[in-house]
Parts: structure tokens; sequence; C-alpha cells
């Protein structure tokens, strides 16, 4: 093999090792220059409404909130009914539906807490005096990506959790974070919603409670070292380039 031949060889080596290569490609949600962020709203706080899949903690009391019913003990002595209870969970199914106690199942999916409690008030009436409902979604969650190879699921305990305490709840942003791009994707997955957050600057600070929604998506774009990321990418490409130049040497030797 002469030396035309070998340089060939490395060169379509070398390209096709470059096309290969694709730096650091475990960065996630990568948005074009221009990309059409949407406006932040000036007022994010609205009411959760319950959706299929939810899980729900529900309490229900008697006489306006003096005492809690024992649903699992109900007879005809109202006496023999009214103890303490360990709150119980409740599963809201597939098509929206929810089995509670007594009442039985009732579609509960898009009503909003606030409009739960007074429905089950008013079906819970037929059976006692003046009951009282509070209900708790207890698995609303939102994810969160801090840099690279960093992510948590945070579950909101607050019905106004802000995004500014949400990256505090999960130790803030890491080194390798870019405190001046901040994405917040919200809604379907398919037609999402995409907001840019701006921290790195106390001006950006106005937005920082904008109130989170269950299933949000928090993604903060890593710092990219390009030199490092470069050399440990192209690292085994040498190592290969220098295994074949090698092996093509000592074949070429053997056959003079």
């Amino acid at each position: 093999m002469n030396f035309n031949t070998l340089k060939t060889s490395v060169i379509v080596i070398l390209i096709l090792a470059l096309y290969a290569c694709n730096i650091n490609p475990s960065i996630m949600m990568r948005t074009k220059k221009g990309y059409p962020y949407d406006t932040n709203p000036k007022d994010s706080t609205t009411e959760y409404r319950i959706q299929p899949s939810d899980i729900l903690e529900f309490q229900l009391y008697t006489n306006e909130g003096t005492r809690l019913i024992d649903l699992t003990a109900l007879s005809t002595n109202p006496e023999n009914r009214i103890t303490t209870l360990i709150n119980p969970t409740y599963l809201v199914e597939y098509d929206g539906n929810c089995k509670f106690p007594v009442i039985g199942r009732l579609n509960i999916k898009e009503k909003t807490i606030k409009e739960l409690e007074v429905i089950l008030q008013e079906e819970y009436a037929k059976y006692y005096i003046k009951p009282f409902v509070q209900i708790h979604v207890l698995n609303r969650r939102i994810t969160i990506f801090t840099g690279i190879g960093k992510a948590q699921v945070f579950t909101l305990k607050n019905e106004n959790t802000t995004l500014i305490e949400a990256l505090g709840a999960v130790g803030g942003l890491s080194k390798d974070a870019k405190a001046h791009r901040i994405k917040l994707v919200r809604g379907n997955l398919k037609n999402p919603k995409v907001y840019l957050f701006n921290f790195k600057y106390m001006e950006g600070i106005k937005d920082a409670d904008f109130v989170l929604k269950a299933n949000d998506i928090i993604y903060v774009e890593p710092r990219r070292n390009i030199l490092g990321e470069a050399v440990s990418d192209i690292a085994p490409i040498v190592s290969l380039l220098t295994s074949t130049i090698t092996l093509i040497l000592v074949i070429n030797n053997l056959n003079k």
C-alpha cells in the first residue's frame, strides 16, 4: 500500500468519524436562534383542574367541621360513625370518574378543587348534617432539569408555588447552568407553550413569582465547555484513527 492510498484511507476515516461525532448529544430542548418564545402572562395564578390519574386526599366533616366522619364504619346510629379517620386517598379514573364513599362515582374531570368541594358538600348533605369537605391533590408534579445530568421530580404541595421557589427547593442551579436561559414548558407537549426566563440580573427577578402548574417542565440550559466536550468526543476517534494507521503500516510492511 503506497503513501497516497494510506493518506486517502486516513482522510476517509477522519471524515466519517467527524460526521458521526455530535458534541454533547445529551443536551435537550435546544431552540434555534430567533425561536418564538411565548410571552410571560402577567397573572399565572389560575386554579388547578382535576385530571384523570390524579390522587385525591379526601376529608369529610360534620357540623361544619367540628367532627370527622368515619366513612369506613357507617351505621344507622350517628354516634357510632363519628370518630377519627386516617385520611384515605381516591384515584380519578381514566374517564374522569372517582368513586367516593356512600355517594358512589362522580365525574369530576376539569373541576377545580373549590368546585369539587362544593359538589361533595351538596351530595353528602343528603346523609349528614352540615357537611364540610376538604380536597387535596397529592400527585401534582413538575420536572426540573438544573444542569447536565441533573433532574428531579418535584411535588407541588402549595397552590401558589413559584418558579424561584421550585428552583430553590431542588438546591438551586448547578455550576454548569445558565441562569439567563431558563425555559418553562407547559401544556400539551405536541403543541406546548415555552417561556424563557433570565435570572442572571436583578431585572429578571420581576418574573420570579411565575406560579407553576402541574406537569410543568423547567429546563435550565447547561453552559457548554466546547473544548472539553470536543476532546472527550474526539478521543475515541483519535484512538480508532491511530489504530487504523498502525494496522495499515504493519500490513504495508509485511507486503514489502
